[in-house]
């Protein structure tokens, strides 16, 4: 099929720069794909927990690019390790080394308590690489039969939006319109330990969950479930597979979020944070014995482990190591939903989350949870729904006490 291209519809190279809100959504609308619904703000700066739209007006930013700006807009130590580094070298390719790479994975390894650093770019890449782990490392280690290797999923997961990953997707507007889909993985109901042990069988390589599910609504597993799955995996030689991309780095008030229930997987999964909102950067963390699985050739990317990525990433391992934002999001989570549980309201159904990561779901006679979203931009509060029924929350964890009581207050007005 040949598709025509209305050159009438292209916007001309010299059209002056948009000066509004609206004429800059309209571009967008103009000239980019419609992948993504945003809500109507067009941020031109941003400091801290605030960002300030093109128009002049300032909003709280509650969401915090999903946990990969958990240091803070702006962040000065960030910033100027950024600026250093692109005076000297910004990237080599992984023909070559750099003066960063080195360090950077060695100081992740000892973050992770691990041994060895895959670098890569986006969350999904790092998910793939995961993945491509678990199974060379079936064939390779444990002895499964080449092209049986399986990995076990959760059921409400987002781990991505490659056409492997969304092979294991339960949501359907991830998968419809995308498949024929990639084989070798099981979706077993979150939480439920009994299911996972069902489903292991001898071709089972990996057990990949994320310890928090963000996307599913901040949905918290039962306690003690964590330390099930370690049991679990050990005792059969699955590897546990744990996504920390959106709830590693500090968001749920430990540096990671299987730290909760006292848990170490094989394999760590990290992104979002990791580039400090600045650069985009995701790791595979894991053992030398596991990791050695590949060899020159295997598996790679042309901008992972860039010299400017892993800059950024040295400071965000630095500041994660002071523990002062893990220790912030501890305590001002648990003021926040000391904040959020007061809220005299008969329209939601459940607060939960842990750390600065909340999910508020609404009742079903309370509607859906974009047009409270709506109201609260209005108000200078920026959050997103997920699910339909949830809000969710995840500022900057440097946000203060006082910055806290501001956005509850707005809360208050529009949901009690």
């Amino acid at each position: 099929m040949t598709v025509q291209t209305d050159v009438n519809t292209i916007p001309t190279t010299g059209a002056e720069h948009p000066a509004t809100s609206a004429e800059h959504i309209r571009l967008v609308e103009q000239a980019a794909a419609h992948n993504y619904h945003p809500l109507p703000v067009v941020v031109a700066k941003a400091d801290g927990v605030w960002v300030t739209d093109v128009d002049g007006k300032k909003y709280m930013d509650m969401l915090a690019a999903y946990s990969a700006v958990n240091f803070g807009h702006g962040n000065t130590e960030l910033i100027n390790a950024a600026k250093a580094q692109l005076d000297s070298v910004t990237l080599t390719s992984r023909a070559f080394h750099n003066d960063q790479l080195g360090p950077m994975c060695a100081a992740l390894a000892e973050l992770c308590k691990m041994e060895a650093v895959l670098p890569m770019n986006t969350g999904a890449e790092g998910v793939e690489t995961a993945i491509k782990t678990a199974r060379k490392w079936g064939y390779t280690k444990k002895g499964v039969a080449e092209g049986k290797a399986k990995i076990i999923v959760c059921s409400e997961n987002f781990h991505g939006r490659t056409t492997t990953i969304i092979s294991f997707s339960t949501d359907s507007q991830c998968r419809n319109g995308f498949g024929p889909f990639t084989p070798g993985f099981e979706i077993v109901k979150y939480g439920d330990i009994d299911a996972l042990k069902s489903a292991i069988d001898e071709n089972t390589v990996g057990f990949l969950i994320e310890p928090i599910q963000g996307e599913a609504g901040i949905i918290v597993p039962p306690d003690g479930y964590l330390k099930q799955v370690r049991e679990v995996c050990t005792e059969n030689n699955v590897l546990f597979i744990a996504d920390e991309i959106q709830a590693g780095l500090g968001r749920t008030g430990l540096t990671f979020a299987c730290e909760h229930e006292g848990v170490h997987p094989d394999i760590f999964i990290l992104g979002k944070a990791l580039g400090g909102g600045i650069m985009p950067v995701s790791a595979v963390v894991s053992s030398r014995e596991i990791l050695s699985v590949f060899t020159p050739g295997d598996h790679g990317s042309t901008f992972g482990g860039n010299p400017l990525s892993a800059a950024v990433a040295r400071k965000v391992i630095e500041i994660l190591n002071t523990r002062e934002y893990q220790d912030n999001a501890r305590d001002m989570g648990a003021y926040l939903f000391e904040r959020l549980r007061a809220i005299k309201t008969d329209k939601i159904k459940e607060i939960r989350g842990r750390g600065l990561w909340v999910g508020i779901e609404f009742k079903e006679s309370a509607g859906k949870a974009m047009p409270y979203c709506k109201k609260l931009m209005e108000m200078g509060v920026l959050c997103k729904d997920t699910h339909q029924q949830t809000m969710r929350l995840a500022p900057p964890l440097c946000i203060t006490r006082e910055e806290i009581d501001w956005a509850v207050e707005r809360m208050e007005k529009v949901l009690a």
